[in-house]
């Protein structure tokens, strides 16, 4: 297939040697097809019995016997996540990757989303290298296929993976059904809609070589490249920008979440994209996992939930024994859902939630000052929660169940 001009996400993640306090602090931006609505659901620790299945966006598949509690910004059409958080520290997202194994035919099939493969790993992984090894066993079982969007359903795309928890971090990279992942234990890593993983790699599918060799994709002399066997031609000038935003903040140490803010709201690179976009920044992310039982507290996601974090508010969420979340960033069940009955996405629906509608409706009227109240309101939000964090007694964290709900409760409160 033809490359694809840039529509896809950034992710990234920078490691405790580069960090305020010796935090792993993760970041992504979801680019979404126009119009798409993206929401923030929390979903608890479960257990399931012996054969039950789990219906994901377009196939059924076997549940585990526990899965871990979950915080996700998915695509409200569709089960999978672009991203999310678990209880246990780990946090991943996802990008789409053309690639040479991509034909546009048998992608057509309907198999696991990569967003359903993010939270399959966030339920049943309680490390990053646990959800790497969950990532490859979906995609080597079941396989990757199916429309990608409920607006375009001729959008199909491979996918690549960040993953990290409070020490270290991965990226997987995929084709098909075959893969290469590469650890990283220092620094700084970013990811965005193209292959970057060139020969080193730590792990990759058995087959990977005579597969590649087979195909005409590698002659088979010198080291096996992954990029340059499977990359497509991707555009790769806004992972740079990325990169070069890395290097420049993490110079002195102490990157931080507000500098990580600062990226995701970056426009000048198409980091940050406005909803007028074709393909928008629809939701963002950012966690901050810090080492257990540090003066920094327990770790923290923050969500927008909204389109364009250049004018959405980051709100923050903790993993406690009774955490609630705002029903208001939810979207309403659909009648008969064109997305669940197949043929699939006969018609459109509006799957807006209160959240949503309320800040773009504050946009239209008075962005600007509306964006500068936003800011405000963001900054006050961010200091109170980091000093309650760092001083938060043991035993305490029931003190935020409500912490998420409260900060959108306080956001609807300012549209109104």
């Amino acid at each position: 297939m033809s490359p694809m001009p840039p529509q896809s996400c950034d992710t990234f993640v920078v490691l405790p040697d580069k960090t305020k306090g010796g935090a792993v602090i993760f970041g992504k931006n979801s680019d979404r097809p126009s119009g798409e609505v993206q929401e923030v659901v929390y979903e608890p620790a479960a257990d399931h019995p012996d054969g039950a299945q789990v219906q994901c966006t377009y196939i059924q598949i076997p549940q585990v016997a526990h899965t871990h509690a979950v915080i996700l910004s998915k695509p409200a059409w569709m089960w999978g996540a672009e991203m999310g958080a678990n209880e246990k520290g780990v946090v991943v997202g996802n990008e789409a990757v053309w690639t040479n194994a991509l034909d546009g035919s048998d992608e057509k099939e309907e198999r696991l989303l990569g967003m359903d493969m993010v939270r399959l790993s966030l339920e049943r992984s309680s490390s990053a290298s646990e959800a790497v090894d969950v990532l490859v066993a979906l995609l080597e079982t079941h396989g990757q296929g199916g429309p990608c969007s409920d607006t375009d359903p001729d959008l199909l795309y491979h996918n690549s993976f960040l993953v990290a928890d409070h020490t270290e971090a991965w990226v997987l990279e995929t084709a098909g059904q075959l893969w290469v992942a590469q650890k990283i234990s220092e620094g700084y890593r970013n990811i965005s809609n193209c292959l970057s993983i060139g020969s080193e790699f730590d792990k990759s599918s058995s087959n990977i070589r005579d597969v590649a060799k087979e195909k005409g994709w590698w002659d088979g002399a010198g080291d096996f490249n992954f990029t340059k066997a499977l990359s497509s031609g991707a555009d790769t000038r806004r992972k740079k920008c990325g990169e070069k935003l890395l290097h420049d903040l993490t110079k002195d140490g102490d990157f931080s979440l507000r500098h990580m803010l600062t990226i995701l709201r970056d426009v000048p690179s198409e980091i940050s994209r406005p909803v007028e976009h074709h393909h928008p920044t629809a939701s963002s992310m950012v966690s901050v996992l810090t080492p257990p039982g540090g003066s920094a507290g327990p770790s923290c996601h923050w969500f927008t939930g909204t389109p364009d974090p250049q004018r959405s508010v980051f709100k923050p969420f903790v993993f406690t024994p009774n955490a609630r979340i705002s029903p208001f960033i939810k979207s309403p069940a659909i009648e008969n859902d064109p997305a669940k009955k197949t043929p699939r996405f006969e018609r459109a629906v509006d799957r807006s939630h209160v959240l949503y509608r309320r800040q773009q409706a504050a946009l239209k009227a008075a962005a600007a000052e509306t964006v500068t109240t936003l800011r405000q309101l963001e900054e006050q939000c961010i200091e109170e929660t980091l000093n309650t964090l760092g001083s938060l007694e043991p035993g305490s964290l029931s003190e935020l169940d409500d912490l998420f709900k409260d900060c959108v409760d306080s956001e609807l409160k300012f549209y109104k």
